[in-house]
């Protein structure tokens, strides 16, 4: 009888033919890599000084309400005065100035209306508006009649928001200040 002797294959030695051996290493190469995480994040705390950010004055509640504040605040109210800093808008110095006569026709609450709410577009032809006073631009609604410019202003029209933006005016406010931009125009 011979007798055999067993000798490790060095094929079956390989870590992947051994299960046990591929999972040592599986846990010891993921345990490795969190004390690296750890040593890092160590590393970047006593590079910052040893400070933490809940005591970092950069951090208060005041502070950071002060970066995240918007930088401009919206007026939706066209009647609200601008604020005390802002200077006046340069539309109302392009503001045509209605046509002697025609205008006062129209009447004062017309004005005032369209001062308040509709001189903003109608002053400069902003998104298509016709300017007041420019005979070729209101020439094709004044055909519709004045009834349906009346509609037009009391729900808007294309670019334009009802009543001018301002839901507040009163309707009478509305078609006053349409007759006082046909008056000036005719």
């Amino acid at each position: 009888m011979s007798q055999h002797h067993h000798h490790a294959d060095p094929i079956e030695e390989n870590i992947e033919t051994h299960p046990v051996k591929l999972a040592i290493g599986i846990v010891v190469g993921a345990f490795a890599l969190i004390v690296g995480i750890i040593l890092l994040a160590q590393f970047a705390v006593s590079a910052y000084g040893g400070r933490s950010l809940k005591n970092d004055p950069s951090m208060s509640d005041a502070n950071v309400a002060k970066r995240i504040a918007p930088v401009a605040k919206l007026v939706v109210d066209p009647n609200a005065p601008p604020p005390a800093a802002t200077p006046a808008p340069a539309v109302a110095a392009v503001t045509p100035a209605p046509v002697p006569g025609k205008a006062a026709d129209a009447g004062a609450a017309g004005k005032a209306t369209y001062d308040a709410a509709c001189v903003v577009c109608h002053g400069t032809g902003v998104a298509g508006a016709p300017k007041i006073g420019d005979k070729a631009a209101w020439a094709p609604r004044v055909a519709q009649g004045k009834d349906a410019l009346h509609a037009s202003a009391l729900k808007g029209k294309g670019a334009m928001p009802p009543k001018g933006g301002n839901p507040a005016l009163a309707d009478a406010d509305v078609k006053a200040a349409v007759d006082y931009m046909l008056a000036a125009t005719k």
